[in-house]
């Protein structure tokens, strides 16, 4: 059972204990959406100055929206389109510091200013993406990619894609 709390220690170690929540709310669940809702969940939680969060699926050479919180997304991004595509195509995270800058940027939602989108890599193989918006520039920094990478590995080692 999760239980709310606030965040008090420095960003590394509220991090750390994010990373903590996500294993006790998941390592018994088998269900896959209910685990990445719960995960989209817990972060829209903790995170601050975001406007949307959530997964998009890999299905075929396209990712597909899965469970978010924040208003209604875009349904379908092809590989190697906006950030989302980019960082799938790629296999790396993308951190935009201004997404009217990026090459082909996909707005779903014209509020977002910032954005970084964390692969889903298992065995080699993208299953999907973790992706966050921000209503302000710059949003996201190395902790925070850091830490969302540690966050997905940890979503990967329990979740049964």
């Amino acid at each position: 059972m999760f239980h709310a709390q606030t965040y008090t220690g420095t960003r590394e170690e509220n991090y750390a204990l994010v990373i903590d929540q996500l294993k006790a709310l998941i390592s018994d669940e088998k269900n896959v959406v209910a685990n990445l809702a719960n995960a989209s969940a817990l972060l829209n939680y903790f995170l601050h100055d975001i406007n949307w969060v959530g997964f998009y699926m890999t299905e075929g050479n396209e990712l597909v929206l899965g469970p978010f919180q924040g208003l209604p997304a875009c349904v379908r991004i092809p590989f190697g389109k906006g950030v989302c595509g980019t960082a799938a195509a790629e296999k790396r995270t993308v951190r935009v510091a201004d997404v009217h800058t990026f090459p082909g940027h996909i707005a779903c939602d014209a509020a977002s200013q910032s954005e970084i989108v964390v692969p889903m890599i298992k065995s080699g193989r993208v299953i999907g993406v973790l992706d966050i918006d921000s209503p302000i520039k710059n949003r996201f920094d190395e902790v925070d990619e850091q830490y969302l990478q540690r966050f997905v590995e940890t979503l990967i080692q329990y979740v049964n894609i």
